[in-house]
């Protein structure tokens, strides 16, 4: 996760987990592992990072609104200098806000608020040790100021130092006055979560809502642990509480699709999904998810734009730009260009994590689908042909394709087939966009949006199918068959 996707300080934590992959596939190999959606938590990321914007307050307070511009400030003023650094960063100035932030802290070394608003503005600038020391340095002057607590905290957790991230939380707690503070509480709990601590994960739930009966993110992560203990009906009872108080949070929508997916029921999962992207836009697991359901049922252009979506809300999504590429690569049967696009993809997860077996073998099968990126495919087919993963089956197949491949080099590309001899002119049918995953056949379009699907909470032991899945629905996914070009539609598999 990047760092810079920090929680705006005025509100309380919310987010997404992470996704992941195992496995790898070659041509005729399919997926060892499944797609993991994403899935959202309250302690990954959330809304763009935000400062204080009060010079004079410790706890966290909302912007202020915009004024009229100020009369100049007179040196020594730094409430007046604070303002307009306040004013610079909302005016989208970030160099004018950090150094007035800057300023301010010259004159008043003790202005935590200023050292805080230093740290948001250099991660919004992509300059995370910077953002590390500010906050760092208003926490040895006061350990328990929240706002620096949940933002240094998001940081160990996007670093997976979870253990720094409890410790952190910890401290700030056991400061007199602060026993209680909301925000911290729920990213303890939700750290706790995601380091496999589920009974203090719901303890601390718990101690939540004892103080704050309707707080959301206590319900939200007392849901996922219900959730990663296979309780799936209290899960869902549990988001639902959340979305009384929250109707408008679009990871409860998120969260409340993936247990609907655990529960079998996929078209109520969809509609959550969509609903998560229609309450938000922006909100990147719900695009990954909808991604990765389109891919188990081979939408492969459905599932293209999703993950485009997502990776322009998150460019540096690892899985995200994975999915891209095995979306891209599903269509390589229809168009070759496509192959060449995916291996660009898997070559763009090959340079953030080098050894990866999904993307190594997947570039050299991408790349094989066209003339263009065969040179490209033999290299990476070579290095996927000496992965340890890789068995002796599929090191044959690498064999006989690589000498395809240096054959065909060899030869001079054929000549283009004549406008006579093209599939309309001999009378062939085309293809409709259903036979190769087009946009016209995405599931998105054919299953149901009943966006009322959570507050319908179903009996114990309904049937399955009993939300009124209309008769357009498609057909099961295959996750376990094979596609035209060898690949087997990976098969959700939500993994918090």
């Amino acid at each position: 996760m990047k760092t810079n996707h920090s929680i705006d300080i005025s509100s309380q934590l919310k987010g997404m987990g992470t996704t992941g992959m195992n496995g790898f596939r070659t041509k005729r190999m399919f997926l060892a592992g499944a797609f993991a959606f994403a899935f959202t938590t309250a302690c990954a990321t959330g809304p763009r990072p935000t400062p204080v914007a009060m010079n004079t307050v410790e706890k966290p307070a909302a912007v202020a609104a915009a004024t009229p511009a100020p009369a100049p400030v007179e040196k020594g003023d730094t409430d007046g200098q604070f303002a307009q650094a306040l004013k610079a960063y909302e005016a989208g100035d970030l160099d004018a806000a950090r150094k007035g932030f800057e300023e301010v802290v010259s004159q008043d070394p003790k202005a935590l608020n200023a050292r805080f608003n230093l740290g948001v503005i250099a991660e919004k600038q992509g300059r995370p040790a910077d953002a590390r020391a500010a906050y760092e340095q208003v926490l040895t002057l006061n350990p328990a100021h929240t706002p620096s607590v949940i933002n240094r905290g998001l940081m160990h957790r996007h670093e997976g130092q979870l253990d720094e991230a409890i410790s952190l939380y910890t401290k700030a707690l056991q400061t007199p006055g602060h026993e209680h503070d909301e925000p911290v509480l729920n990213a303890l709990a939700a750290t706790y979560r995601l380091a496999g601590k589920l009974d203090e994960a719901e303890a601390t739930g718990r101690r939540v809502l004892a103080r704050s009966k309707d707080n959301p993110e206590a319900y939200k992560t007392l849901a996922l642990v219900a959730y990663d203990r296979g309780q799936y009906r209290l899960a869902e009872l549990l988001v639902i509480n959340a979305r009384k108080v929250a109707k408008d949070d679009p990871a409860i929508s998120n969260t409340l699709g993936m247990i609907y997916l655990k529960m079998d029921d996929r078209p109520r999962a969809l509609a959550q999904f969509q609903k998560a992207v229609s309450l938000d836009d922006n909100f990147a697991p719900g695009h990954l998810n909808l991604g990765a359901l389109a891919l188990s049922y081979r939408d492969y252009a459905g599932a293209e734009k999703a993950f485009t979506k997502a990776l322009s809300l998150e460019p540096d999504g690892l899985e995200g730009q994975l999915y891209l590429a095995y979306a891209l690569d599903g269509q390589k049967g229809v168009d070759p260009k496509k192959g060449v696009a995916a291996g660009e993809a898997f070559e763009k997860v090959l340079a953030r994590a080098a050894d990866k077996p999904e993307a190594v073998c997947g570039a050299g099968w991408a790349y094989a689908a066209d003339r263009a990126g065969f040179e490209k495919a033999i290299a990476f087919l070579d290095r996927c042909k000496e992965l340890s993963a890789t068995t002796d089956q599929d090191k044959q197949l690498i064999t006989a394709k690589v000498n395809g491949l240096q054959n065909m080099l060899k030869n001079p590309p054929p000549a283009p087939a004549p406008a006579a001899a093209t599939a309309d002119a001999e009378g062939e049918p085309k293809k409709d966009a259903a036979a190769i995953g087009g946009a016209g056949s995405s599931v998105m379009n054919q299953l149901p949006q009943d966006a009322n699907a959570p507050e319908q909470v179903p009996a114990e032991g309904a049937a399955e199918g009993s939300t009124g899945a209309p008769e357009a629905a498609p057909a099961a996914p295959a996750a376990n068959e094979t596609s035209g070009n060898g690949q087997a539609a990976p098969a959700p598999a939500p993994t918090p």
